[in-house]
């Protein structure tokens, strides 16, 4: 039987040093075994290599910075749904899925379907409220404060103590080890980022990440954890293996079942010296390492289009234990026609 074929709008074609998702997650779908794709990429700057990867994306669309308005972003979509008649968009940044949550219903209407978190979900575990929701939910977290003046700082030295993390709300995080440093980094984080900044207690110990999917009746669908073994000056995973923790994916089961979260998802875990996990953070989408996932056995960005679209997915039950995932970056050899083409026109 010939497989359908569905068209998929991808955000996060960017791929620095501090990667988006959106090229893992297109090598994913690709890699479906249930449909056939024709990517649609959404870049926000003309110089997005996933524009370029022409193996990889059929078309791409420039799109509205969040900052502009969920009407600004409406807009463009619809022109490029008359173009591409898109049947799923899978947005893989923070600060640009408050826009699309938003826009869910309209663009349903549209012929376009999103398997996202509630907002009240997306609310509940921003980092502001990370602390608040590990007591609710049962889950270790380091201790954490929103504040918005570094004079705060001061005051709350002793409840947090050097080094202390100092977090942005969307993105980016340092360890200060002093109050000058804790300060710039403030400074950095607010103007880059704004209001408020998050100071969390530094836990000492071994980073982990899983990734997952929820279908949003507190089921498990997909969880892969892992561990990093390589990390670039911005704390991001350069390499990692997947690895066979009981504990690790208890939690993640805890955290699914108990919050009833729906869509991917990726739990930054911290176990210290004590084998106590913390929980540093939840991002509320698929993580630019998702195709250590799918190469070890669950496919995680072809589950959720399934899941998009009312088609019914069963769980994965297992994975390859022991692979890695090794980042790499080369050189792509551009027409500067298509870059003029994409600047000038916003299509490519």
């Amino acid at each position: 039987m010939k497989k359908p074929i569905i068209n998929i709008g991808v955000t996060g074609l960017n791929a620095i040093d501090s990667p988006g998702p959106g090229v893992a997650v297109i090598r994913g779908l690709r890699e479906a075994t249930s449909f056939d794709v024709r990517i649609i990429g959404f870049a926000y700057e003309s110089m997005e290599p996933g524009i370029y990867m022409h193996d990889l994306v059929d078309r791409t669309y420039q799109i509205p910075y969040p900052t502009a308005g969920t009407d600004a972003l409406l807009s463009r979509l619809e022109y490029i749904q008359s173009k591409e008649k898109l049947d799923v968009i899978i947005p893989n940044f923070d600060a640009e899925l408050y826009s699309f949550m938003k826009l869910e219903s309209r663009l349903l209407q549209m012929g376009i379907h999103m398997f996202l978190p509630t907002i009240s979900q997306f609310e509940e575990r921003h980092k502001v409220n990370l602390s608040e929701f590990g007591k609710k939910y049962d889950i270790d977290v380091p201790l954490g404060k929103a504040i918005y003046d570094s004079s705060e700082i001061f005051a709350l030295q002793k409840e947090f103590d050097f080094p202390m993390m100092v977090k942005g709300k969307w993105y980016d995080a340092y360890i200060a080890y002093n109050m000058e440093q804790a300060r710039t980094y403030f400074n950095k984080i607010s103007a880059k980022w704004g209001l408020p900044v998050v100071l969390q207690r530094f836990v000492h110990g071994t980073e982990y990440n899983v990734t997952g999917l929820g279908d949003g009746n507190g089921n498990t669908i997909a969880a892969v954890p892992m561990r990093k073994q390589f990390i670039t000056d911005k704390g991001k995973a350069w390499a990692g293996i997947s690895i066979d923790d009981k504990k690790l994916l208890a939690i993640t089961n805890q955290f699914i079942s108990a919050t009833k979260w729906k869509g991917a998802f990726e739990l930054e875990m911290m176990k210290s010296s004590d084998n106590t996990y913390y929980l540093m953070e939840i991002n509320p989408r698929i993580p630019a390492w998702v195709y250590l996932a799918v190469g070890v056995g669950q496919n995680i960005p072809e589950a959720l289009t399934n899941l998009a679209l009312g088609n019914k997915v069963e769980p994965f039950t297992s994975y390859e234990v022991g692979k890695l995932f090794i980042r790499y970056s080369y050189d792509m050899i551009v027409d500067r026609s298509e870059f003029e083409k994409i600047s000038i026109n916003g299509e490519l």
